[in-house]
């Protein structure tokens, strides 16, 4: 390479400046460079044994499965889609519906479609990194608002909004089993928080990855379902954790308004969702294989939990709390006395257990003695390898003096 080549500026775009990445995805690179063993409470994945591969593969695909889709999603699965939503908290109709290739990118339409440079979008603290950097891409101002026990605190959020003087653009939530707090929203705040948005004109983005994995305590009605149709409400689902991450297939439901322009901004991004994958769903739903696999998996998240729940009670009694979630994969786990889990991280993965430090799920990095622990990739007796290495690795790091 000629030195004037070296030196040479390239000619970024401003927003490049904002793609800020994902530590959660980054560690997936980092995990399968390690050789050692490592327990992996790490990435939001459902277990290896719970991914439907068998069923999946016995699907059959015609010639024509390997060719470009509609992009508003193949008819098998759209139909396959309405069919298994009937009923539920999440009914819709076709012109609501747009497959997506998994749910981040019906987080990245979203923002592609309400937000501009500096519009004001609300994101939860702690939430989903993947969901503030695509809020972050398009240049947004975030304002974090605490996450408790039961959710979203939507009085804090009221009296944070009256008191800066900015009306939201957006609101993005995960109202159940949030991640990464576990916490689910309550009926009570779910109806304020859509009072809101109608009152200040925000999007709601209601990103809803887990709601299907209850094992606990009663349902509630989704977003979606109160919303009662309201344009404002715009609602983001995926298969990638209740049938596999490797699909890559969701999709939104979305005011029919919305329709062809969902249908414009896909065609720039990616034509189509990738078809296979469509067929693949489309004939697991339609054999009744997608019940009882996500009955299966309620029993044993509920199972992992719970040891995990155990592990970390003898390990880390009196010296960490963490939440007790109803469903979903994660714990929310907070050192007192501090712990500084950045640096816990590194000295974690040398004695060979992975985890999210809290940080990551922060962009004003307001949680640096707390992590993210995912219980649902990983068995019972795993899990409680990977806390007793993970009390090692805090050991460790305070006889280091950091």
């Amino acid at each position: 390479m000629s030195t004037i080549h070296a030196e040479a500026r390239l000619p970024l775009a401003a927003r490049s400046e904002h793609l800020v990445g994902s530590v959660i995805d980054s560690s997936t690179s980092l995990l399968a460079g390690q050789t050692h063993d490592i327990v992996r409470l790490a990435m939001g994945s459902p277990a290896q044994d719970a991914i439907p591969s068998e069923a999946l593969s016995a699907i059959p695909l015609a010639s024509h499965a390997f060719d470009y889709a509609a992009t508003e999603g193949d008819p098998a699965l759209r139909e396959a889609l309405l069919a298994q939503l009937a009923g539920t908290s999440d009914a819709t109709t076709p012109d609501r519906l747009t497959i997506t290739s998994g749910g981040m990118q019906g987080l990245d339409l979203a923002h592609k479609l309400f937000t501009d440079p500096g519009d004001l979008v609300v994101v939860e603290a702690p939430t989903y990194t993947n969901g503030s950097a695509t809020a972050l891409s398009y240049s947004a101002d975030l304002l974090e608002i605490p996450v408790d026990e039961v959710g979203l605190d939507v009085e804090r959020l009221e009296a944070e909004v009256r008191r800066t003087g900015r009306r939201p653009k957006a609101i993005y939530s995960i109202p159940t089993f949030q991640n990464p707090s576990g916490a689910t929203l309550s009926l009570e705040r779910r109806i304020r928080l859509i009072e809101l948005a109608r009152e200040w004109g925000s999007m709601l983005i209601d990103d809803d990855p887990y709601g299907l994995l209850r094992f606990a305590g009663d349902p509630l009605p989704t977003l979606h379902e109160l919303a009662e149709g309201d344009p404002l409400v715009f609602s983001v689902r995926t298969f990638s954790k209740t049938v596999a991450p490797g699909l890559r297939v969701g999709w939104v439901d979305a005011d029919p308004s919305l329709s062809r322009l969902l249908i414009n901004a896909k065609q720039a991004m990616d034509t189509c969702t990738n078809l296979p994958a469509q067929r693949q769903l489309a004939g697991f739903l339609d054999s009744g294989g997608f019940d009882a696999h996500v009955a299966d998996q309620r029993i044993v998240y509920k199972e992992r939990k719970e040891a995990m729940h155990a592990a970390l009670t003898a390990h880390f009694g009196g010296r960490a709390t963490w939440t007790d979630p109803d469903g979903g994969f994660f714990l929310w786990v907070t050192f007192d006395p501090p712990v500084d889990t950045t640096a816990l991280f590194e000295v974690a993965l040398a004695e060979g257990v992975a985890l999210i430090p809290g940080n990551a799920f922060s962009p004003g990095g307001l949680f640096p003695h707390s992590m993210r622990l995912c219980f649902a990739s990983t068995p019972p007796e795993r899990i409680a390898e990977g806390v007793a290495r993970l009390r090692r690795a805090v050991d460790r790091l305070l006889q280091e003096g950091r």
